[in-house]
């Protein structure tokens, strides 16, 4: 079996989906590697070094493509390389399948088998292959280390005989993966932190760091099977708002990290709670490219709204490219392995498997994933 790595297409994106590490391990497994000349370039891996490991390289990226058993990518592909993958072949990427209706369908009119990165089912077999959660502490780390770079004050507490400076305050909202490891870099930095989430289940996890979780009451809230936090009715938005408007207004950083997988971010700091908070705070909104959290935030810039900074970085881990490529290499090399058949050298798509049905959205020529066959009334 050969497994195809292209450059990335997007100019932003500077992870790549192997490392040589990674790249070892797979060849070392029986299985033929080849690298598109350059890829590794922007996460700081030379060609040589995937040479060195056994892998070979490809300076024509359309004919890498066409001789592809499985090709490994961080972003969904471009439609017009869909036509390029020969039939039959494994295509692994994040795919937005929720969203990108037309690029789903053309990798099942061209009998391409599609696996998501994103639909990974969170369990406890899965979670070595969970790039969502691998990539989301990444990002949690880098909203604060940005946040510390654009804030006027250092975080920690500093006793100097011209006086003491106070701890900035750090308010984390949403604490999942990114959230929780936005509360523990703060932490490490001095800050002193208060999060909130809607899942009162997490409150032990905060408080277990050091922060203090807030309460706010909005009555029933929960999460799903998958542990992602539930959507909220528009008056538990309210509630929510007006009980972290005063939390705000106090906090020197706000960090914003609630997402709702496949759908738009909810928005919950709203224009007045960007107003009440002091000239010189920062906010930095983790959905910004889905929505955003934040009233103001654009993708990809850094606004001014009444002396408070709203920074909307859309591709955090890849701030951290080097590692956050190491990171995913290990997903997909886990994902690999998983069902790589040494003796018969073939990639076992067994579709009774959970983790599959969870994550493969097309195969054989059709859409078989059943969350989006529902979503698109298709389901049973």
């Amino acid at each position: 079996m050969l497994i195809a790595v292209p450059t990335e297409s997007l100019a932003s994106e500077r992870r790549v989906a192997l490392i040589p590490d990674a790249a070892k391990k797979l060849v070392r497994a029986g299985i033929d590697v080849c690298i598109e000349r350059g890829a590794g370039l922007r996460s700081g891996f030379a060609d040589t070094d995937y040479e060195a490991v056994g892998a070979t390289l490809s300076s024509d990226a359309d004919e890498l493509l066409g001789k592809a058993d499985m090709v490994l990518r961080v972003r969904k592909p471009d439609l017009a390389d869909v036509d390029k993958l020969k039939s039959g072949a494994i295509h692994i990427s994040y795919l937005d399948p929720y969203n990108e209706t037309d690029l789903v369908d053309a990798l099942g009119a061209a009998n391409v088998t599609a696996v998501s990165m994103e639909m990974i089912p969170r369990t406890t077999r899965a979670q070595k292959m969970d790039a969502l959660s691998s990539q989301a502490n990444l990002a949690g780390y880098v909203m604060v280390v940005l946040a510390a770079q654009q804030l006027d004050r250092i975080l920690p507490m500093m006793m100097t005989p011209a006086g003491t400076l106070s701890p900035a305050r750090v308010f984390v909202i949403g604490a999942g993966v990114a959230g929780l490891q936005a509360i523990a870099t703060a932490k490490r930095l001095g800050a002193r932190v208060e999060a909130f989430d809607t899942r009162a289940v997490v409150a032990e996890q905060v408080q277990s760091l050091g922060a203090k979780f807030v309460e706010i009451d909005l009555g029933e809230t929960g999460q799903t099977k998958d542990g992602y936090a539930m959507a909220l009715t528009p008056e538990q938005l309210e509630l929510q708002r007006l009980g972290m408007k005063d939390v705000i207004s106090q906090a020197d950083i706000v960090i914003t990290t609630a997402q709702l997988f496949g759908r738009p971010a909810p928005r919950i700091v709203t224009a007045d709670m960007v107003a009440a908070m002091k000239p010189g705070g920062v906010i930095v909104d983790m959905a910004v490219d889905s929505g955003g959290n934040v009233e103001g935030s654009i993708p990809d810039q850094t606004v001014d709204i009444g002396g408070v900074s709203i920074i909307g970085m859309s591709n955090l881990p890849a701030q951290v490219c080097k590692d956050a490529s190491q990171m995913y290499a290990a997903n997909l090399v886990n994902l690999v392995s998983e069902y790589w058949d040494a003796e018969e050298k073939t990639f076992n798509l067994n579709m009774e498997d959970d983790i599959l049905q969870g994550c493969v959205i097309t195969h054989g020529g059709a859409l078989v994933n059943e969350a989006i066959k529902s979503l698109r009334g298709e389901g049973a």
